[in-house]
């Protein structure tokens, strides 16, 4: 087998697999672990993924690498819509609401009822839908992210500290007891911290798969927020804020 082969399928196994053993891709390429270590060396090299003792990890369990914004919509579309159908209710006519860009809160706007409340986003597509459902919606002004349509940066910035929200609905990559909530870039966590603070009350929205999950930016304590998911895994994140989970 050729060494672009298996790089291939190293790739793939830890695509799919999030990490290996030395040995686990010894015996799935049919290789020496010598052969198998210079591989290893070779990926890391070139930044495709992160060795650690004894084998690797892919970039993606680490949480280095985010999907563009059209491939996460899908997943856990039925979770995030629950999610996301149990936040719009928490919104009334006399609110200033915060919605966060990500798929989960775009979920939020076929839910909402409330058309005397008014919104503010960094979510271009969330802004677009919001204005076509008849929604008095301001969209801050900044840097467009491409991975993920939200707009950043210190303009963005600047445009949020002079608003002050009764509710924010966040998104997140990752919840963790350590870390807390975290986003892989530094300019998104920077937004989602500003509206945090800049809210009477906030909301994460996330489902499962977020849970137990580090990225590296930390944007806000788990404290600071409420967490809206369909379910809570175990290992005590009731202990740390109010967590509502709306399949229970």
């Amino acid at each position: 087998m050729l060494a672009q082969e298996r790089h291939q399928i190293i790739l793939e196994h830890l695509g799919a697999e999030g990490a290996a053993t030395v040995a686990q891709l010894s015996a799935l390429l049919d290789a020496s672990e010598a052969t198998v270590r210079r591989d290893l060396n070779a990926l890391a090299a070139e930044g495709k993924l992160k060795k650690v003792f004894g084998g690797a990890t892919s970039l993606r369990q680490m949480g280095l690498v985010e999907e563009h914004v059209s491939r996460r919509e899908s997943v856990m579309f039925e979770e995030k819509d629950r999610i996301a159908a149990y936040a719009a209710t928490m919104i009334r006519d006399d609110d200033f609401v915060f919605i966060d860009s990500g798929t989960t809160t775009a979920c939020m706007i076929p839910h909402l009822k409330n058309k005397n409340a008014t919104y503010v986003t960094n979510g271009v597509v969330h802004a677009y839908r919001l204005l076509r459902a008849g929604f008095s919606v301001y969209l801050i002004g900044g840097r467009l992210r491409p991975s993920t349509e939200a707009v950043v940066g210190s303009e963005a910035m600047r445009g949020l500290q002079k608003y002050n929200f009764t509710k924010a609905f966040m998104g997140t990559n990752g919840i963790s007891l350590d870390e807390g909530f975290t986003t892989p870039d530094v300019a998104e966590a920077n937004i989602k911290q500003c509206a945090i603070e800049r809210s009477f009350v906030s909301f994460v929205l996330a489902d499962h798969t977020k849970f137990n999950r580090a990225f590296p930016v930390t944007f806000s304590r788990l404290d600071a927020c409420c967490i809206l998911t369909d379910r809570m895994p175990k290992g005590g994140f009731g202990e740390k804020t109010i967590v509502k989970e709306v399949d229970r």
